[in-house]
């Protein structure tokens, strides 16, 4: 048995043999008085910023009947021949997407373009609704199988 002071054993536990573990279900109850009255001491805001929001999406470029989406060797995705990234893409196949005659997406990637880019594009297009999609420029690749 380990021998304890009396100043040990008084402030902890009556029992000498018993664990010397203090009791922090107090210290728990003050901590959230605390909080409770910080919170309800918080001035509230005397100013506020206005802030215009955009009322809808807008639209990075112009939607056709016949949209032609090209990747070159460098990554960068074109829609009609103005450069956008893949959000934009997304965005542009859903408003395609949601005419009441769907309009078509052809992708033509160039032939040395990186496969990880062309498969986020088609990604993007089927993720947003694009279901007329044509691959017009499928000969390009004959030199390359």
């Amino acid at each position: 048995m380990r021998n304890r002071s009396r100043f040990h054993r008084s402030i902890f536990r009556a029992d000498p043999n018993g664990d010397p573990d203090i009791n922090t279900t107090p210290l728990i109850d003050v901590m959230l008085v605390m909080l409770v009255m910080f919170i309800i001491t918080i001035p509230p805001p005397t100013h506020s910023v206005d802030v215009t929001l955009p009322i809808g999406p807008e639209i990075p470029g112009k939607v056709l009947d016949e949209n032609r989406v090209t990747i070159d060797t460098s990554d960068v995705i074109r829609w009609n021949d103005e450069a956008v990234d893949l959000a934009e893409l997304g965005v542009l196949v859903k408003v395609a997407a949601e005419r009441s005659e769907p309009a078509a997406i052809l992708l033509e990637p160039e032939a040395r373009a990186r496969y990880l880019r062309v498969d986020e594009a088609i990604g993007a297009i089927r993720r947003n609704g694009g279901s007329k999609l044509a691959f017009p420029g499928i000969q390009n690749y004959a030199s390359l199988i």
